[in-house]
């Protein structure tokens, strides 16, 4: 064959797996991309980068799982959620730079952007990595409780007013629903396996744990495009993500992590710009092939 990712795929098929960077934007042929009347360009390009930024960022922190994960599925699954929120980011990215209107793509956004322009939580940020500062048990422990949240968020994004959110959340929500259930399963493993493994997962709960505060505070951005019947009030959410967290860890033997929140600094966190030390390091490495060959296109 002349491609090798030809034998990945069934014969006499069309189709491109979309691991090898394909599929990515299949979700939006045909998809209005006007802006809603009487919506705020600048709150929905600050919505866009909020959601694609979050998705972006985790992306990230799951690809340093590569060739590192406890055994070889796992390895792929970890890569394989990455991939699917790097397409949840590339959308985002994308609707937010066309929405602004200032000539940036979505590479721009990814890649230029400095520290404080960045609007993910900050739960998506901390080091939960193979190396210093993080374990598995950590990483399991954040992605429970980050698709749990997104979850529930897009599946009230899937009616929002602008086409290009509802069909990005639509096709985000099938995506979402594995990775919940995939790190619910992990919890359960751990929590059920040896002592050593139980005392991960306890360990890993209460490091993310101090972070969630954050999923529900209400950004005056989201306050009103959700009065616009475009974005969703996180404050909204903490029932529904409380009751499906709940379930798993009774179901895991396990207590709901009692720990002091890590505080805002002056009032502003992730959505303002306001991150962890763990950010810069990890935008350093996430943006350094682009900033060190400006222009270049591969």
């Amino acid at each position: 064959m002349d491609n090798a990712y030809d034998g990945l795929v069934e014969d006499g098929s069309e189709e491109r797996h979309w691991a090898f960077g394909t599929g990515f934007t299949e979700a939006l042929t045909g998809v209005d991309r006007a802006v809603p009347p009487l919506v705020d360009h600048d709150d929905l390009a600050a919505y866009c980068l909020m959601l694609g930024d979050d998705a972006l960022v985790l992306a990230q922190r799951l690809a340093e799982w590569c060739s590192r994960a406890p055994e070889l599925e796992e390895d792929v699954a970890l890569a394989n959620i990455a991939l699917d929120l790097l397409g949840q980011a590339r959308m985002l990215l994308t609707r937010a730079a066309e929405v602004e209107g200032v000539g940036r793509d979505e590479d721009e956004l990814a890649y230029l952007r400095d520290e404080r322009e960045f609007r993910n939580v900050r739960l998506a940020e901390i080091d939960c990595g193979p190396g210093p500062g993080g374990d598995f048990g950590t990483t399991i422990a954040r992605l429970l409780v980050f698709s749990s949240w997104r979850l529930a968020l897009f599946q009230r994004l899937t009616g929002s007013l602008d086409p290009v959110l509802s069909a990005a959340a639509a096709k985000g929500v099938k995506e979402l629903a594995y990775h919940r259930d995939h790190a619910a399963q992990w919890v359960l493993r751990l929590a059920g396996g040896t002592e050593y493994s139980r005392e991960r997962i306890v360990a890993g709960l209460a490091l993310v744990w101090a972070y969630t505060e954050e999923l529900y505070v209400t950004h005056p951005v989201e306050a009103a495009l959700a009065d616009a019947g475009v974005g969703v009030d996180p404050a909204a959410l903490r029932a529904e993500v409380d009751d499906v967290l709940d379930t798993v860890l009774r179901a895991a033997g396990l207590d709901r992590p009692e720990v002091r929140q890590v505080a805002a600094l002056a009032g502003q966190a992730g959505r303002d710009g306001v991150h962890t030390e763990a950010m810069g390091y990890l935008l350093a490495e996430l943006q350094h092939v682009a900033r060190s060959m400006p222009g270049a296109h591969w």
